[in-house]
């Protein structure tokens, strides 16, 4: 079952109709388009930067394999390997432009398309009062592993704080 990232743009002077509106939902997994055209697949979804990275990549692949006599069948490997790594991370692509234009990673949600996605996520973003929860209220956030937990009477396996005689 696919899972999509939901993204929550800046807010601006609006209503928040046409806040919700703008939310982005990216499903994870494997792009088939981004894998088989991915110069075409990167100007449809406006990743400008990481098409000029990639035409960058492919060129100086391109040079160095001439440069070196290398044969031109491994020129297609390399493209095939190259595309294939562009329809894996198509997904994180698309966060990583989202992360730049300021939105924020919401949550994750599982869902059989897009539609549902979007249906669940904001079924369970709305309170019991009606009116929408924030952000901080949908999705409490994990301790981090940096902080130090709250102190147990239990280490380890052991059941007592004292160690073993």
């Amino acid at each position: 079952m696919p899972i999509y990232t939901v993204h929550e743009p800046p807010r601006r002077d609006d209503e928040l109709l046409a806040h919700t509106a703008r939310f982005a939902f990216v499903r994870d997994g494997f792009h088939f388009w981004a894998f088989l055209l991915a110069p075409f697949w990167m100007l449809r979804h406006r990743l400008w930067l990481e098409l000029i990275v990639y035409l960058l990549l492919i060129g100086g692949i391109t040079f160095v394999l001439r440069r070196l006599g290398i044969e031109e069948s491994v020129g297609g490997a390399v493209w095939f390997l190259t595309s294939l790594l562009v329809g894996i991370e198509a997904s994180s692509l698309l966060r990583w432009k989202l992360a730049r234009r300021g939105f924020d990673n919401l949550g994750v949600v599982v869902a059989e398309d897009q539609d549902i996605a979007e249906r669940r996520f904001f079924d369970g973003w709305v309170s019991d009062t009606g009116r929408l929860a924030t952000p901080a209220s949908a999705a409490p956030s994990a301790p981090s592993p940096f902080e130090r937990p709250a102190s147990s009477e239990i280490v380890g396996l052991f059941p007592q704080p004292e160690a073993r005689p």
